[in-house]
């Protein structure tokens, strides 16, 4: 399936694999893709739509088993405060609907901030920009084709 990550992907020459994955729109959690993909859930990166105060939208890409610091996230785009967006606005602003959201090939180029913990890994896997399909890529190549900022502890584990 060829979506805008993809195409982008491809582009920019970069490796990659495609998994897909039944999907069950009442449930699509990073828990569930990492159980149908058969990773470990800390390997499944989930995109969340932000916005700040003064700095406007973004991107926040934390591990499926993390919670996005809002704090850390406004502090890491120099904004005083930043929220989720509300669910309505997600596919107006990215072109991607819940469950399918990356930041490769989005509608817009708006700033991403990704958690540091992504380095750890020598595969990550993150929506290829529509619901049951990833993409696994070097973390390298992935902030190298976002242009992403690395954040020590964007998100968090409870």
């Amino acid at each position: 399936m060829k979506t805008n990550a993809v195409r982008l992907l491809e582009s920019a020459k970069i490796e990659f694999e495609l998994r897909s994955y039944a999907v069950d729109p009442e449930d699509l959690s990073a828990e569930t893709v990492a159980r149908k993909v058969d990773v470990p859930i800390r390997q499944v990166y989930k995109t969340l739509v932000c916005r700040g105060e003064r700095f406007g939208v973004m991107f926040a890409v934390v591990a499926g088993d993390t919670e996005l610091d809002l704090k850390v996230l406004a502090r890491s785009a120099a904004d005083r405060k930043c929220q989720m967006v509300a669910l309505k606005e997600v596919q107006p602003l990215t072109g991607y609907i819940r469950g399918g959201v990356t930041v490769m090939g989005a509608k817009k180029t708006y700033p991403a901030f990704v958690d540091a913990d992504i380095t750890l890994h020598r595969h990550e896997r993150v929506s290829a920009g529509m619901r049951g399909l990833q993409v696994i890529l070097a973390p390298a190549d992935y902030l190298r084709v976002t242009a992403a900022s690395l954040v020590q502890g964007l998100g968090h584990r409870d």
